[in-house]
């Protein structure tokens, strides 16, 4: 039996892509990568959809291969470049490639397969980029897209016989009409709306994660899950406060605090879980808790006691909340143009 390895996001084009593989009669191990940046597939509470359902349904193996490193290095210096944001996405396509070229040949399977459509993305889905993505990661004539395989050239497992190319599809564009109507004909009924995906493409998120590296070239993990969270404000080039939107938030902020970091929220009150963390933070204790009482519950009282603790001490500071112009000063947040109508 003929084997092909699949990029797999556990969204509607990937998965349409295997399932047209899967009814010509050949194996399909379907490798998702997982990076920094994107909806943690691991924790289904993240997730609008569980991006395995269709794996269990149609019968179909699924590997995680975390890029890790590799992949941070690539968001901070691509060699085709950012899109509108921090989105490397050629850069990344490449790297997936390469990667799966591995698995290829540890599986000795015959082929990649990829749910890519033309025209739906205009960095990396354009048939110019296409090429250059497939020969930069060494695979060229290698990669089946099936969606559009009728509007690019004929594949080597195509020119072999391997895949019937007259049993794939010619889907451009971004409308997902086509899609839609092909996961009725395929009977996957279980699949996430259309979204960005990877935060990389989201311009606070990648506002956040460009502040961060100005600051720290070399951030670890538990800096790159908490720009997910919270409002950030940048108080010195070391030191950060990070201020929960919600209960969610709340306990995330919790979970990923360190040994050194300092908590602290307002009791009796609705109150945010604000952390400081950075080598002066103590210098900025005062801040953090005027901060944290201005989102509180308590925000019109002229003074309140915010309780300020990590994980071996705690105590109880009166503070002010601190004003808008304060605010203002210290918040990493991508500002906007205001729109002016002329009349």
């Amino acid at each position: 039996m003929s084997k092909a390895i699949a990029l797999f996001s556990g969204g509607l084009d990937s998965t349409l892509a295997i399932l047209a593989v899967l009814r010509q009669g050949i194996d399909v191990t379907a490798i998702t990568f997982l990076t920094h940046f994107g909806c943690d597939i691991t924790d289904k509470s993240s997730c609008s959809k569980d991006p395995f359902s269709a794996a269990e349904k149609f019968g179909f193996q699924v590997k995680l291969c975390h890029l890790a490193d590799k992949f941070i290095e690539i968001v901070k210096k691509p060699k085709y470049g950012h899109g509108r944001n921090m989105n490397p996405c050629i850069d990344c396509r490449i790297l997936m490639l390469k990667e799966a070229k591995e698995l290829m040949s540890v599986t000795e399977a015959d082929f990649i397969i990829t749910g890519e459509v033309i025209g739906q993305r205009p960095m990396s889905q354009m048939r110019k980029t296409i090429s250059l993505i497939d020969k930069e990661a060494g695979v060229s004539g290698l990669v089946l897209r099936p969606l559009s395989a009728k509007l690019l050239e004929p594949t080597i497992p195509e020119l072999k016989g391997i895949v019937d190319r007259g049993k794939l599809y010619a889907f451009h564009g971004r409308s997902r009409k086509q899609q839609m109507a092909l996961a009725k004909k395929f009977d996957l009924t279980d699949y996430p709306m259309p979204a960005g995906g990877c935060l990389l493409t989201e311009p606070n998120y990648s506002h956040r994660l460009r502040e961060l590296l100005i600051h720290n070239p070399n951030p670890s993990l538990n800096d790159l899950h908490l720009l997910r969270v919270g409002r950030h404000f940048r108080v010195s080039p070391s030191c950060k406060i990070i201020v929960g939107r919600d209960e969610r938030d709340n306990d995330r902020i919790e979970q990923l605090a360190e040994e050194n970091d300092y908590l602290m929220k307002v009791e009796n009150f609705g109150s945010p879980v604000t952390l400081l963390s950075g080598k002066d933070s103590v210098e900025f204790i005062s801040l953090a808790a005027s901060i944290c009482v201005r989102y509180s519950d308590a925000k019109h009282l002229p003074g309140v006691d915010v309780t300020v603790f990590n994980r071996e001490n705690s105590c109880a500071l009166r503070v002010a909340p601190a004003d808008e112009n304060l605010l203002e000063t210290y918040r990493i947040e991508k500002k906007t143009k205001a729109l002016t109508v002329k009349v």
